[in-house]
């Protein structure tokens, strides 16, 4: 946002805040047109600060992902791994039902491959990594494990269970089902 002039800065931010709240709302489908409306401006301005989609997505999750981030770098000190890892995964899931369209977000690009280094993808498989690897590393997660795999199985959970009445009671429950294959052998 440096170099733009004061009113884009103000547009940008205006439009972010209607933008959260819309995506709130709605989810990832959330209208860029609305969007446009509510905020009172052009929908050419919102595609000028947000080209597409997944951009205006990125931008609105970006703060509470780098919170996800900063958990899992402190529960990297807790004596279990293994229940750090299932902890920030939990609270992975959670935020994923919360914030509607977060799931979207990171199912729009491979999780690892082509995600640019500051997209919510890569932040948040950076993050798990370090978790996952210690698991590992202390033997209580199978080897053959991948971030991608784990943050692929988040995603999964969470967009199959939005719909439901009680997305979050059905949620943990396919979260409980598939933690319980972490463990080194299969269990």
């Amino acid at each position: 946002m440096t170099g733009q002039r004061s009113d884009a800065r103000r547009n940008y931010t205006h439009i972010l805040a209607v933008a959260e709240a819309e995506v709130a709302t709605r989810g990832a489908q959330a209208s860029l047109e609305q969007i446009a409306r509510i905020a009172g401006v052009g929908s050419a301005t919102v595609r000028r600060h947000f080209p597409t989609r997944k951009a205006l997505l990125e931008a609105v999750f970006k703060q509470r992902v780098h919170g996800l981030c900063d958990r899992a770098h402190a529960l990297c000190g807790d004596h279990d791994s293994r229940f750090a890892l299932v902890e920030w995964l939990r609270e992975l899931l959670a935020y994923s039902l919360a914030a509607r369209g977060l799931a979207d977000a990171l199912s729009y690009q491979p999780l690892q491959d082509e995600a640019t280094e500051d997209s919510c993808a890569a932040v948040i498989g950076a993050a798990g990594a370090l978790l996952l690897r210690r698991a590992i590393d202390d033997q209580v997660v199978r080897a053959d494990i991948t971030i991608d795999d784990l943050l692929t199985l988040i995603v999964g959970i969470a967009l199959a269970t939005e719909n439901y009445t009680d997305p979050a009671m059905q949620a943990d429950r396919a979260f409980r089902l598939a933690v319980a294959g972490f463990g080194p052998n299969g269990t």
